[in-house]
């Protein structure tokens, strides 16, 4: 008898994808979607702009899964291939503003704690786009480690594989990366 997806490895439903199936392909995309989106959201400050990058970072693995050296954990990998479309989200903005009115990072969404008072919800949401802001703010190098480090709980060496730089690079970024926020958002 045959183990059911949900409890096959990442590599197994590689295989399975590759042989065209296509719950397998369903089965990677539910493992790995909120990582995916979160490291965008934590690149992008914008949840709509995440879930078009989370969208794109999928569509561009799916394409190259002979590709992927399954030695290697799939999280790595996915996670690898949604910092290079954040990078490419990053470089579309930065030419969509010299052309149109791009929408401001401030107007990102933000749900608000329901237990909390109206002025603390709005003081909470407040400071919540301030740091969403900061985040974003950061220069990219800074960002990915940032992002990867501390919002997506990822080890030092696992952040080093991904971005293909040294173990102490990551360390020595992330403190940078703390400093320069911190700064920011004591101005």
């Amino acid at each position: 008898m045959s183990l059911p997806l949900t409890e096959r490895s990442d590599s197994d439903l590689v295989g399975l994808a590759l042989a065209g199936r296509q719950s397998a392909y369903g089965e990677l995309m539910r493992r790995h979607r909120d990582p995916v989106f979160r490291i965008a959201r934590g690149q992008t400050g914008d949840p709509t702009e995440a879930l078009d990058v989370t969208q794109e970072t999928f569509v561009s693995a799916f394409a190259a899964l002979e590709r992927y050296d399954r030695v290697r954990p799939f999280r790595l990998w996915i996670a690898r291939i949604a910092i290079n479309k954040c990078h490419d989200w990053a470089r579309r903005r930065a030419v969509r503003r010299f052309f149109t009115f791009a929408r401001p990072i401030e107007e990102a969404d933000v749900v608000p704690d329901l237990a909390q008072t109206p002025e603390e919800a709005a003081h909470s949401y407040a400071e919540l786009s301030r740091i969403n802001m900061a985040i974003a703010a950061l220069p990219a190098n800074l960002k990915d480690v940032l992002t990867l480090r501390a919002l997506e709980g990822l080890s030092q060496a696992e952040a080093a594989q991904i971005l293909g730089i040294g173990e102490k690079a990551v360390e020595t970024r992330l403190y940078r990366a703390r400093q320069k926020l911190s700064e920011m958002l004591r101005d």
